[in-house]
């Protein structure tokens, strides 16, 4: 290192003396500017061939050793690093996963199961019948509109109230009595996006109808005619969407109508 020091300095004395002896004549000015544009290629040349990693740059009592330790420290550190990062990801995704999983156990239990309804029984009705036995959350009733087999999930604010729905089992509503049991499932969350967001929307959705179990045979139009010859004062569709795909043997349809009847 001091080599390099001692002629990087010589270099420099030989520019200043050469520069100061410019102004002699035009030919020693040439013959300056080129020894000048040499020795600055033999420094740079010099500079170039520096290794930061060479032991004159460390003292002597920093052994290699103790270099190699301080580069796998580095690395281990950035590792432990990552390392650290991926665990708290991890441990994150899964007191977010704990946490669902404890809000649908606590829905679950706070939910009812009610079987045999009667199919001129309505959401309201049967929300009603329930709102003796505490605040009333959420009630769905589903399966076929004209069947009795359908059944309904009731939501309550809190346990004491699903409890309190188990009493009611037995009960007449419409022409059947109603079955009450602890639900096994708690109920699915609508998503808003996909709920009319006008008056128009919801007059919409009154027109329409929702088909499945249609044969893979049946055209759009014999879908339409269908529905215009066999509908009560020969109700006229609007508009008509038929959707399939090659994975199921059967189609489904949504079907608007002019008016509601």
């Amino acid at each position: 290192m001091a080599a390099v020091a001692e002629n990087a300095i010589a270099s420099n004395d030989q520019f200043r003396h050469r520069s100061s002896t410019a102004s002699v004549g035009s030919a020693a000015s040439d013959d300056s500017k080129s020894e000048f544009q040499r020795d600055v290629r033999k420094l740079v040349d010099l500079l170039s061939k520096l290794n930061p990693s060479a032991k004159e740059f460390f003292p002597s009592s920093y052994s290699a050793e103790n270099r190699s330790q301080s580069k796998d420290s580095i690395s281990d550190g950035s590792s432990n690093n990552r390392r650290r990062k991926n665990n708290y990801n991890q441990w994150r995704r899964r007191l977010n996963g704990r946490g669902l999983r404890a809000q649908r156990e606590d829905s679950i239990r706070r939910t009812v199961y009610v079987a045999e309804i009667d199919q001129h029984v309505t959401e309201e009705q049967l929300a009603t019948l329930f709102a003796h036995c505490g605040q009333v959350v959420d009630c769905r009733v589903c399966g076929d509109p004209h069947s009795v087999l359908r059944f309904a999930f009731v939501e309550f604010a809190d346990e004491q109230g699903a409890a309190a729905a188990l009493s009611l089992s037995g009960t007449m509503l419409g022409y059947y009595p109603v079955r009450v049991l602890p639900s096994k499932t708690a109920i699915l969350p609508v998503n808003p996006t996909f709920l009319p967001r006008s008056e128009d929307e919801r007059e919409m959705c009154a027109r329409t109808v929702y088909c499945t179990n249609i044969d893979k045979k049946v055209s759009q139009a014999d879908v339409k005619i269908f529905f215009e010859t066999y509908c009560v004062c020969a109700v006229q569709v609007s508009r008509l969407r038929l959707l399939g795909d090659h994975l199921h043997s059967t189609r489904i349809a949504f079907v608007e109508f002019v008016l509601v009847n």
